[in-house]
């Protein structure tokens, strides 16, 4: 099992990168793929063609919610992660045949994650060792990865656009990365579709890391996204998606 963080300050085009790099996962025949989406606004399964209130899915914070608040349950004794934890499988999971999803949702509560992040973290121990990918849709903020969600991942992806806080956005993830004790094996620089081509390496002088090249723009996956349809269904010669199969297999995930 791998799993794969993508990050990146709102706007770079984070979440539709997620989406076709679990377009391209599906391709190679490496189903059912995890998605984990942590990011408040839960563009993931809109941008993966999945309606979790019509699917009937909870997000991690409102069966947190339910469970401790609008249910008067005890927080204190056994660990909370214990008493939600076949909540969250059950009714917090929406299951596909090529891909299984997961969301944290917004807070639950005013100024704390603590509770649906312990809650997720319990739940993704017991998941994860059925799926061959794990792929991670980390919020702009970087707070889940600072509270430690997952402490080993393989490979994290940093989604930049053109502006100065991109960089240092990228700086910051990977020092953050480091001093909460996340292992991992490659730290990956990667341009959203409004990046210019031609600053390849000021980016890789400004992070200094290992920029892969850019997502490139695509009418086809603006439409979509605008209009709210899944980018699975994207077709195969879109620029979007052909950039992002050469992103991964430079990335060492090359055709099957």
């Amino acid at each position: 099992m791998k799993t794969l963080v993508t990050v990146g300050r709102g706007g770079t085009g984070k979440t539709s990168f997620v989406a076709l790099m679990t377009k391209y996962f599906i391709a190679r025949g490496d189903a059912p793929v995890l998605l984990v989406d942590l990011d408040p606004d839960q563009n993931l399964a809109e941008m993966v063609g999945v309606d979790l209130e019509r699917e009937g899915v909870k997000s991690i914070s409102e069966l947190v919610t339910e469970t401790f608040i609008q249910k008067g349950g005890t927080t204190i004794g056994i660990p909370p992660t214990q008493r939600i934890e076949a909540t969250v499988l059950e009714r917090g999971l929406y299951e596909g045949d090529a891909f299984d999803l997961i969301a944290v949702g917004t807070k639950w509560i005013e100024g704390c994650y603590c509770l649906p992040n312990a809650a997720l973290k319990g739940a993704l121990l017991t998941l994860t060792r059925n799926y061959q990918y794990v792929l991670i849709d980390s919020p702009a903020g970087l707070e889940h990865l600072n509270r430690k969600i997952t402490t080993r991942v393989n490979d994290i992806f940093d989604v930049i656009g053109p502006s100065h806080k991109s960089f240092e956005n990228v700086k910051r993830a990977y020092r953050i990365a480091h001093d909460v004790g996340i292992a991992f094996d490659h730290f990956y620089v990667v341009g959203g579709c409004l990046f210019p081509e031609n600053l390849e390496q000021v980016a890789r002088e400004k992070t200094g890391q290992n920029y892969l090249g850019k997502i490139m723009f695509d009418d086809q996956v603006q439409e979509s996204v605008i209009a709210g349809r899944s980018l699975l269904d994207v077709p195969d010669d879109s620029p979007a998606y052909q950039s992002v199969q050469h992103l991964m297999e430079k990335a060492g995930y090359g055709k099957k």
